[in-house]
């Protein structure tokens, strides 16, 4: 139970070593995209990725060249998926979120919290860890594609708003 053989051990640092080098490869040649954060669908991606590299490490029924397929497979989905969604709205908007406003000029948007299943104190919290003592200082919080939030401080009114492309109305 505690151990199995050396030989166990020397086929997983072998194949982990291996399959981490060929990831690493092939997340460069496709591009910064395979990883971000920037919806759900991509961290979805990246989790599976993880999640088959530690399969390919652990389980002796996985031969590297299979742990290979798998990557690249999902690598190629993701970029296809990406691809298609620059070019059509309606994968785009299958597969993306959109931001949300959640706090805009001194009010809390309750539908849009409801919703997105925000808290008041989580906002708050968001708003702290900016170091914004105040409210007042503050001129909206968006909940972004990839769950995070962002804290808009109040601005002088000169500039383009970022929150130009925000729903107000159904927030």
């Amino acid at each position: 139970m505690l151990f199995d053989s050396w030989g166990a051990i020397l086929r997983t640092v072998i194949v982990g070593v291996l399959a981490y080098v060929l990831l690493i490869v092939m997340l460069r040649i496709s591009g910064k995209r395979t990883l971000s954060k920037m919806n759900a669908f991509d961290l979805i991606v990246t989790v599976a990725l993880g999640s088959t590299l530690a399969t390919i490490i652990l389980s002796k029924d996985v031969a590297l060249a299979e742990g290979v397929a798998a990557f690249l497979t999902l690598i190629l989905l993701q970029y296809v998926v990406t691809w298609l969604s620059i070019r059509s709205k309606a994968v785009r908007e299958l597969v993306k979120s959109t931001p949300r406003l959640l706090y805009y000029r001194d009010g809390f948007l309750e539908a849009a919290m409801h919703a997105e299943r925000v808290l008041e104190e989580e906002i708050y919290a968001a708003i702290r860890a900016q170091g914004i003592p105040t409210l007042d200082r503050v001129e909206a919080v968006v909940l972004e594609t990839d769950g995070s939030l962002t804290v808009l401080q109040k601005s002088d009114g000169s500039g383009t708003s970022t929150l130009q492309y925000l729903d107000r109305e159904g927030a």
